[in-house]
């Protein structure tokens, strides 16, 4: 081929119209300097062809301060063409949340209308807002239930009528015995979710004497001796519901460690057979009132019988059976479990005679096979292994004293 066919080659960079775009470069090089052209360097080829890239003149844009964007609006003196501040961290973040949620159909709508969106609902309180909120134990255990003959009805009354110059202040009390910080104490105070001996306290500054005071957070009792011990034992089939058994068999005290000497007291009873709970104290009130049955403590059992089981039976164990020493009845009935041959049923009931639920189900012509007691009134075994005892937290404590009355 000769040298002015491979000029006239498509595959040439400088074919058929080299020199044309050779001549454009370079006027196009030669009038940059005054008429602002930006264009790509020399060498190689450019996209798009023989396009020309001029850039276009910055103006300056006219910026409202009233119409700026949120957390974008400058401060002080500022003039048209000034750089804006940088804006602050997470205001980015925020102004495309507001805009995303003005985005929502019926954002735009007035509350109440057809397609409005719904308004949020207040934020739940926090765990530390809660007395004893951040113990381990008792959290869940829901509000606060008192007997039908509790204290009368809350009244306010003037700081004088407590108040204790050489006493201390009900706050710190309030804070040294766990049910929150000072601040968030200060607070619950000012609500008027704290009361002193029956009367509620709104005024900051009250000082109180903590041995003789009487104080309840939320309902809860705060149990301001530290010699009073509260514990669950979670006891095995075939031990002795007793501290001490002149026959040698095992019993309550072979399994209480660390006592230190306190003589505590069990809650109720168990019979050998049965398993379960039982609360062991040395609050002497508060085992009076448990066992007492004008206080009508619930208690709940887990009852295995063999199946099948008729229905029929559950209504006729609610609505009560006569015994021989005297009417019997539960309180609610509940199947669990049905396996062949087996059925487990839940029953609660506030009588503390002796083998009741037995003598109940022997009635209706299920001997019990398997008996278990996993609750009494607010407190609960839940995942609490057999043969151990654990203490109870301050919350389980105040709801178990607020059952009773106390």
């Amino acid at each position: 081929m000769t040298q002015a066919g491979r000029q006239g080659s498509p595959r040439n960079s400088s074919g058929r119209k080299g020199p044309d775009r050779n001549a454009a470069r370079g006027a196009a090089q030669g009038r940059s300097a005054g008429a602002g052209k930006r264009d790509f360097p020399k060498g190689g080829d450019r996209p798009f062809g023989d396009r020309t890239y001029r850039a276009k003149p910055r103006e300056e844009r006219f910026i409202d301060p009233d119409e700026a964007p949120a957390g974008r609006r400058p401060a002080g003196d500022w003039k048209p063409g000034a750089k804006a501040p940088a804006p602050r961290a997470g205001a980015a973040k925020a102004g495309a949340r507001k805009a995303a949620a003005a985005r929502k159909p019926g954002a735009n709508k007035a509350p109440g209308t057809p397609g409005a969106l719904k308004p949020k609902s207040a934020a739940p309180k926090t765990a530390g807002s809660r007395a004893f909120g951040s113990e381990r134990f008792g959290q869940n255990l829901g509000p606060v239930r008192r007997p039908s003959r509790g204290r009368g009805p809350r009244t306010d009354v003037p700081q004088s009528e407590f108040h204790d110059a050489d006493g201390v202040r009900l706050q710190k009390i309030m804070a040294s015995a766990g049910v929150a910080s000072r601040r968030v104490c200060e607070e619950m105070i000012a609500e008027g979710r704290v009361e002193v001996d029956g009367k509620v306290v709104t005024e900051l500054g009250v000082r109180v004497d903590p041995k003789t005071a009487v104080i309840h957070v939320d309902g809860l009792r705060i149990q301001l001796d530290d010699t009073l011990v509260y514990m669950v034992f979670n006891k095995p089939k075939g031990v002795v519901s007793t501290m001490e058994d002149p026959e040698g068999r095992p019993c309550i005290s072979d399994y209480i460690r660390n006592n230190q000497g306190e003589r505590l007291f069990h809650v109720g009873r168990l019979d050998v057979a049965t398993e379960g709970l039982l609360l062991l104290t040395n609050d002497g009130e508060l085992a009076n009132r448990l066992t007492h049955p004008s206080y009508e403590v619930p208690k709940t059992y887990l009852v295995q019988v063999r199946g099948p089981f008729p229905q029929g039976i559950g209504a006729q164990l609610k609505e009560g059976i006569e015994l021989e020493d005297g009417f019997a009845s539960v309180d609610s009935f509940r199947l669990v479990d049905s396996t062949p041959g087996h059925v487990l049923i839940e029953v609660v009931l506030h009588s503390g005679k002796n083998r009741i639920v037995r003598r109940l189900f022997d009635a209706v012509g299920f001997p019990v096979q398997r008996l278990v007691r996993v609750k009494v009134g607010p407190i609960g075994l839940g995942d609490q292994r057999q043969g151990s005892i654990r203490n109870l937290g301050k919350q389980e404590v105040g709801h178990l004293l607020a059952s009773v009355g106390l």
